[in-house]
Order: structure tokens, then C-alpha cells, then sequence
């Protein structure tokens, strides 16, 4: 018993730290990411999700942008994150209010996750809608692929 229970730990602990290697630089201010778009001249990519709501989300979230391939591809975006959790104190009023503006404009499917490529005036390059249950983000990186091509 006390072996399977230092190994459950282990895994956990050595989940945990795999996904913590995988910092990216998400931000939630629509505005600064246009102003830093248009001075590094990189497109932005704004991802909608329901983060303690939505398990393809979480999917996503996992599987693609907790890879050290994806953080290498992000150093080429403005990342913006539109989180639209249930829980109302994971994310503040005000990024709340700017998130609702955002999906009105970039989500308005209201599908979760999706991502929105757009450049540094606000004009719709391109989006990505759901996440597949085979959990294949080859979708996800050929429209990274495709976006940064044609920017």
C-alpha cells in the first residue's frame, strides 16, 4: 500500500512539474496586446475558454498548449486568454466585461475553445473552433502554421 501510494505521488508530483515547465506569457488586457502587436509585429492569438467548465478545454489546454512545441510556436503570437468560467472569482469584473466584448466580436458561435488569430488593429486573420475527442492537435498547429504564413 505505502508503494502504490509514493508512486500515485510521484506521478502527480512529476505531472505537476512537467506542466509548470511550460510558462506562457497569457494576457487578458485585448488593448496592450494590440500595442505590443503592432510593435513587435506579431499577429495575436486570443483564446477562448471556459476553464473550469469546458473539458475540451482542459483538453486543449493539456495537450497542446502545455507542450514545449507550442511554447516555441507562441514566442511568434501576442497571446490573449478570454477565460468564461462559472466560478466568479477566478477571473475580475472587469476582464469579464472585456472578454464579453471580445466574444461578441471574435466568438460569436460562443464555442468553446476557440482560437482567434487577429492583427495589432483588431481585423480577423483567421479562428479555430473545438477540440477533437482522439485529443490530435495537428489541426491546432497547422493553423498556427497557416496564420503565421500569411501574416
Amino acid at each position: 500500500m505505502k508503494k502504490l501510494l509514493f508512486l500515485a505521488a510521484f506521478f502527480i508530483g512529476f505531472s505537476a512539474l512537467a506542466q509548470e515547465e511550460v510558462k506562457l506569457n497569457w494576457l487578458t488586457d485585448f488593448e496592450e496586446a494590440k500595442k505590443i502587436s503592432k510593435k513587435e509585429k506579431k499577429p495575436i492569438l486570443i483564446y477562448f475558454t471556459g476553464s473550469d467548465w469546458c473539458p475540451p478545454c482542459k483538453m486543449l489546454k493539456e495537450d497542446f498548449f502545455y507542450t514545449k512545441k507550442f511554447k516555441k510556436k507562441s514566442k511568434n503570437f501576442v497571446l490573449v486568454m478570454a477565460d468564461f468560467p462559472r466560478r466568479i472569482d477566478i477571473i475580475t469584473d472587469a476582464e469579464r466585461q472585456q472578454n464579453r466584448k471580445l466574444a461578441q466580436k471574435y466568438n460569436t458561435k460562443n464555442k468553446f475553445p476557440n482560437l482567434v488569430a487577429v492583427n495589432h488593429k483588431g481585423k480577423e486573420l483567421d479562428n479555430i473552433m473545438s477540440y477533437n475527442m482522439m485529443r490530435n492537435t495537428n489541426r491546432h498547429y497547422k493553423f498556427l502554421d497557416k496564420v503565421l504564413k500569411n501574416y
